[in-house]
């Protein structure tokens, strides 16, 4: 993460709970006294901002920072503030005495809402007023917003001999202005280095921390998220995971380095790591049918490339608790690979499934980035034994012909034992036993997030068994996919591929893995995917996961459902109705145009961005709806 994140929490803390007016005065700055005269130290600035120092909130508060002009001209402000409020103005102005308004150098205002509404961080203000070098002047801040609605400008309550004097006026408690030893923070005329979003936040609406991370820089083996406070006026450099600051400077990961650096624009380090994204991105496929598809496209096939280590292992997402491989997610990226021309991204993947199966051919939830095991006892989940043979079934499509059959001999092992585990499982109505899926939870009885993947692998393992000469096997495997697949359209289908065969059943995003590229899709598919979006879609928009007694995942959609049935609505042919949902979910990629695991109730971005698994499932439908049609593994016989 980068610097800052702990006291800008402690601002957005304080501008939530509120500024207490008689701790934090201020005022409209028009009346009163002056307590003493200005002090004549030449400082433009102190970065300090760990208090909550004086409100501002018309007409009762003001604030205003004493400073000593070290050029001709001001161009620029900088202020810390936090506001409770998610609307109102704030004005600032340069005065040549503090208490004259209206013989303002100059004056600007800006709009809370515009700022995102309630936050805290640095507030830049454009200025143009010529100044006398070595003369005295003021920065004046006050802001109107609502009744009760908070806003307090920041600094530091430690003296500093000599500073400048910083100003508060509240009408009620002083009658005026009162110089205080507390220093407000702010620059005049900041440096590159002085300006927000290098070592300072920018103003950060406190709805963007609903996401823990905004994206990623990396240099091929490390990664480092960029927190939401840095991302504010952020853009990436395009076709690379090189950050444009507020400043103009760029900001990235060197190579060999695990933190980052700012440099100018047009750096040459920056620069080479620019040209070699560029020439990854253009080595394969960006799909996509307009500009923006294709931008969307790019940008989560580098923030995909961004989570895989070198090991092959790919983190779900960049943030302490998504920090780890699960198999399920990684089979994702790897047949998204695969399919955008990025085969050797696509295999090491599979080759980290291949070294951190279990014994017994199934896998643990998640493991450790470094292959070493799982990083706790969360119930291992049986539809990794689907979606792992599914994602070599993909590989295998797009793989050179003249090395794939000797990489699939390699991976053969895996796929034998991951398919003897799901042929096994079965019971006697050709279903698999409950296990945890990709909501992670316990179900009393199956689900089709388990059947549906194992159907998938089961088909795609007796294919690539069959290619590679081993008949017993690919017979076995065919008929336990036959059982599996006569299982699922006995108890699943009569009830519209619900979540469990529990009565009451509740629905389940899941139906979609019965539609392409995952099986070929059974008669009566597309009325039942029609009823779970009608069960599921929440009023921002997207999808849950899933209903039904017990669950309930609030008002947060989530991107990689919602996907699902864009992907499966493309696999259908239906591209107007996978258009909805691809739609839905590329507008809510945040600034930097990265993917969100959730949406919020209020439609912004939140736990996490970007998320790899839906990086991987819009690449797919982008794929599938640019005329590169996905394959399905065959069920045969």
């Amino acid at each position: 993460m980068l610097p800052g994140s702990a006291l800008l929490s402690a601002a957005l803390a304080t501008l939530l709970l509120g500024v207490p007016s008689a701790s934090v005065p201020g005022s409209d700055g028009e009346t009163g006294s002056v307590g003493r005269t200005a002090s004549a130290f030449p400082r433009t600035g102190q970065g300090r901002h760990e208090s909550a120092l004086f409100g501002i909130r018309a007409d009762n508060n003001a604030a205003a920072q004493e400073f000593t002009a070290d050029g001709p001209r001001v161009t620029r402000v900088g202020l810390f503030l936090s506001s409770g409020a998610a609307t109102g103005t704030v004005t600032v102005q340069l005065r040549t005495r503090l208490g004259d308004a209206a013989g303002a150098l100059a004056t600007r205002t800006l709009d809370l809402a515009r700022l995102g509404g309630a936050g805290a961080g640095w507030v830049e203000f454009p200025l143009d007023a010529r100044t006398v070098p070595g003369a005295t002047y003021y920065l004046f801040a006050q802001a109107s917003v609502p009744a009760g609605g908070a806003i307090a400008w920041h600094g530091t309550r430690t003296p500093a001999g000599g500073a400048p004097v910083s100003w508060n006026y509240d009408r009620a408690y002083w009658g005026g202005w009162e110089p205080y030893e507390a220093r407000l923070a702010f620059y005049v005329d900041p440096t590159p280095a002085e300006r927000c979003g290098e070592t300072e936040p920018c103003y950060v609406p406190a709805s963007a921390l609903s996401a823990r991370t905004s994206g990623l820089l990396s240099n091929g083996t490390s990664t480092e998220a960029v927190a939401p406070a840095f991302a504010v006026g952020a853009r990436y450099v395009d076709g690379s995971n090189v950050l444009r600051l507020p400043s103009g400077r760029w900001r990235y990961l060197p190579r060999g380095e695990s933190a980052s650096v700012v440099v100018p624009a047009g750096d040459a380090g920056a620069q080479r790591q620019i040209t070699e994204s560029r020439n990854w991105l253009a080595a394969g496929i960006t799909p996509g049918r307009t500009a923006a598809e294709r931008s969307a496209a790019g940008r989560a096939l580098l923030s995909m490339r961004a989570l895989l280590r070198p090991n092959g292992a790919y983190a779900a997402a960049w943030a302490p608790a998504w920090q780890y491989a699960w198999p399920r997610d990684s089979s994702f990226a790897a047949a998204a690979f695969a399919h955008t021309g990025h085969e050797a991204e696509a295999l090491a993947i599979l080759r980290y499934s291949a070294r951190t199966q279990r014994t017994d051919g199934t896998w643990e939830a998640r493991t450790k980035l470094d292959g070493s095991g799982p990083p706790d006892a969360r119930a291992w989940q049986l539809d990794a034994n689907g979606w792992v043979p599914w994602a070599v079934w993909q590989w295998y499509q797009k793989a050179p012909q003249d090395t794939r059959a000797v990489r699939l001999q390699e991976l053969y092992p895996m796929i034998r034992r991951a398919a003897d585990r799901s042929a096994a499982s079965l019971d006697g109505r050709g279903l698999p036993p409950a296990s945890p899926d990709y909501w992670e939870l316990p179900t009393g009885t199956v689900n089709i997030g388990t059947a549906a993947p194992l159907l998938a692998g089961l088909n795609a393992s007796a294919d690539l068994a069959g290619r590679l000469g081993e008949t017993d096997d690919a017979a076995r495997w065919n008929a336990a996919a036959k059982r599996l697949s006569a299982g699922i359209a006995a108890h699943f289908a009569p009830l519209g591929y619900p979540r469990t065969l529990d009565a009451p059943q509740g629905r389940d995003s899941a139906a979609a893995f019965m539609a392409p590229p995952f099986n070929a899709a059974p008669a009566g598919l597309p009325a039942a995917l029609d009823s779970t979006e009608r069960a599921l879609k929440l009023p921002n928009g997207g999808l849950t996961p899933g209903n039904g007694p017990g669950h309930s995942w609030g008002a947060y959609a989530w991107t990689a459902s919602t996907s699902f049935f864009a992907l499966a609505w493309a696999g259908l042919g239906r591209s107007a109705k996978a258009d909805g949902f691809l739609g839905w979910v590329l507008s809510k990629r945040n600034t930097l145009g990265e993917l969100p695991e959730t949406v919020n109730g209020s439609g912004r971005p939140s736990a996490v961005a970007p998320l790899g698994w839906t990086g991987s499932l819009v690449a797919l439908s982008l794929l599938a709806l640019d005329g590169r049609a996905l394959p399905t593994p065959p069920l045969r016989g």
